[in-house]
């Protein structure tokens, strides 16, 4: 009997082989799979933030070179969305942080401050309004001897001459560095003046809508003749504005339109007016680009060369010893010059219409004197547009 001698061992069958080699590479690769997932559950728990960022970067990429076309579109569609949620909730935050601030208490003495105290209402009817509400056009309301317009000529205005014998009162010409235009104006006296006019900063007739209706008459004539609201201005310019309040006009010069409503807000609140809802706002939104702005209280007018002499400054002289009474201080010279031109002046028109010839439009200076032209109209001095006193009918 033949015996069958088995191959050796290096003869298997590769069929053998084969199986045998799967299964070790599968028992290799599952223990490589979790010692993959023990390490990578320890790195996690050490990991930083910075190093879970990089490695969430690195997946992302390795995804992206992986994923289909539709796929990375997608990713790349979507993954701007949080960031555009995250800026747009910042620029939300720093718009309610900004509001706040000025909504917020304004820092006190700011023109921004006043503003928040004036009270906002509707424009009142111009019912019953003209300029005689506000008493006589550039009334010498201070007492030194100069009228409220050349007032403010000799504040406002540089490189001035004077007429002689006014103590530096009645200004002759000069130059002004017109605050509205931000030119520089020629002034001289004569049929060009107007070149130069007065601007009320708050106008009458707005005043007169928003309380001024209220007031005294004294304190109408004070508000017309207060140096806080007034400014020598260019003409034409002064023209234009008419009436007009924050809302509706501004100076072309825009460096100056802080001052200028700072300055209407100061007026308003010394007054006790009222702002409209469209001026509070357009005011507003001037002082939001300097909310520091200061709110003016005055506008000094420079004394007349007499008061510099200040006869009156001497210690009065005691008329009587047992009871020390006083005599009355001296008026200063300019103060009598003018006392006596307009006594004069004076009593040359209350004499009525009786003989006494004038011409019309001429100035005049004692306001409800008559007197009769040429012609034999008769002819009564009232404030003209211009703010002057002039014979009309």
């Amino acid at each position: 009997m033949s015996e069958t001698t088995p191959p050796p061992e290096g003869d298997k069958p590769e069929g053998d082989k084969k199986k045998k080699g799967c299964g070790c590479a599968a028992i290799v690769l599952v223990v490589l799979v979790i010692a993959a997932i023990a390490g990578g559950g320890d790195g996690d728990k050490a990991a930083s933030p910075g190093d879970a960022t990089s490695q969430s970067v690195q997946v992302e990429t390795q995804d992206q070179a992986t994923e289909t076309p539709t796929a990375t579109a997608t990713a790349a569609t979507s993954s701007p969305k949080p960031v555009k949620a995250v800026a747009a909730a910042n620029a939300s935050g720093t718009a309610k942080k900004g509001t706040a601030a000025a909504s917020g208490v304004a820092k006190k003495g700011t023109a921004a401050a006043a503003l928040a105290e004036l009270p906002v209402k509707g424009r009142a009817p111009k019912t019953g309004y003209s300029r005689d509400q506000f008493g006589q056009a550039w009334a010498d309301v201070d007492r030194n001897g100069c009228d409220t317009r050349n007032d403010i000529l000799r504040r406002d205005l540089v490189n001035k001459s004077y007429e002689a014998g006014t103590g530096d009162c009645k200004v002759l010409s000069g130059d002004l560095p017109d605050p509205y235009t931000g030119r520089n104006i020629r002034f001289q006296r004569g049929p060009h003046s107007s070149a130069v006019q007065i601007d009320h900063v708050v106008a009458l007739s707005n005043a007169w809508q928003t309380g001024a209706q209220k007031l005294s008459s004294d304190s109408r004539e004070a508000f017309a003749n207060d140096p806080l609201n007034l400014l020598a201005v260019d003409g034409p310019t002064n023209e234009a504005k008419g009436d007009g309040d924050a809302a509706t006009w501004l100076p072309s010069n825009k460096r100056f339109r802080c001052s200028y409503v700072a300055r209407q807000v100061a007026v308003k609140k010394k007054y006790h007016l009222w702002v409209t809802s469209a001026e509070h706002d357009a005011i507003a939104g001037i002082l939001s680009g300097c909310p520091g702005q200061t709110l003016p209280t005055s506008a000094a007018i420079p004394a007349v060369k007499a008061h510099a002499n200040a006869p009156h400054s001497k210690k009065p002289a005691v008329t009587h010893k047992a009871n020390r009474r006083t005599a009355p201080a001296k008026r200063h010279s300019a103060t009598s010059e003018a006392t006596k031109r307009h006594k004069k002046s004076g009593s040359k028109e209350k004499g009525g219409s009786s003989g006494r010839t004038v011409h019309g439009g001429a100035f005049c200076s004692s306001e409800g004197s008559q007197g009769v032209s040429k012609s034999g109209t008769t002819l009564t001095c009232k404030v003209a547009k211009d703010g002057r006193l002039r014979w009309k009918k």
